[in-house]
């Protein structure tokens, strides 16, 4: 858990002036970080993305449910209230950037409301992408041996109606990217396509152009975005500046 940085210090320090001092390290383009825990993560963490010029706009924040009963049987230590707070400040400061998260459905004791929660945070977000998983028991946690399992069927059900919902918003987000010009980080060769290089915008989209991995490996590349898919883009390189 990033967010619990220099709780264990003399004198204790905070994620969110890390989050600063590397940022301004000379010579250094991008700044991203994995993960965040609603349950630590501060609105200075937001902040400081918003006020450091290197850090990527994207924020992966796992809520895991929607619902605030179904937060306190897993022990998770925030509720929807304080998460939707969060998303707020990034909405408020970054109202461009990505939020992915990772949720759960069928926890043991879940009803169709707390499911329904959980969907209502999915409208209310719109993330760029969410990591869904159905609950399965795990040995030696005390959940595994609650007596109020939900059957294969409500997960599956529950789980193939959040990841409608999760393709559906994917496809919203990554459509207004449409005839924008944006900075790619090459990475790799588009391994379907070899003539193709593949890269991530400061929003983490993946991004597929014609171009030589072996010259522009670790280049920073300006695209402009001629095709918008749920899960990537792709488009031409442009002289453009970004916009």
């Amino acid at each position: 858990n990033i967010d619990a940085y220099g709780r264990d210090m003399i004198p204790k320090r905070k994620f969110s002036d890390l989050l600063k001092i590397v940022g301004s390290v000379p010579g250094l383009e991008r700044l991203r970080f994995v993960t965040s825990h609603p349950r630590y993560m501060s609105l200075g963490v937001v902040d400081a993305v918003a006020d450091t010029p290197t850090a990527c706009e994207y924020f992966h924040i796992p809520f895991q449910s929607g619902s605030n009963s179904v937060l306190k049987a897993m022990g998770r230590g925030h509720t929807r209230e304080k998460f939707l707070k969060i998303v707020d400040r990034v909405r408020q400061r970054l109202p461009d950037a990505a939020i992915t998260a990772d949720v759960i459905v069928g926890f043991p004791g879940e009803t169709e409301q707390d499911f329904l929660d959980t969907l209502d945070i999915m409208e209310k977000v719109k993330f760029d992408t969410v990591n869904t998983a159905a609950y399965s028991p795990r040995p030696n946690t005390p959940a595994a041996d609650w007596d109020n399992q939900l059957s294969e069927e409500v997960k599956q059900d529950r789980l193939h109606r959040i990841n409608e919902l999760v393709l559906q918003h994917a496809t919203e987000r990554r459509a207004r990217m449409m005839d924008r010009v944006v900075e790619v980080l090459v990475e790799e060769r588009n391994v379907k396509k070899p003539t193709q290089v593949m890269g991530r915008t400061t929003h983490g989209y993946i991004v597929y152009f014609d171009g030589d991995i072996d010259e522009l490996r670790g280049e920073l590349v300006n695209v402009k975005i001629d095709t918008c898919q749920k899960f990537y883009l792709a488009g031409k390189r442009t002289d453009e500046p970004v916009r």
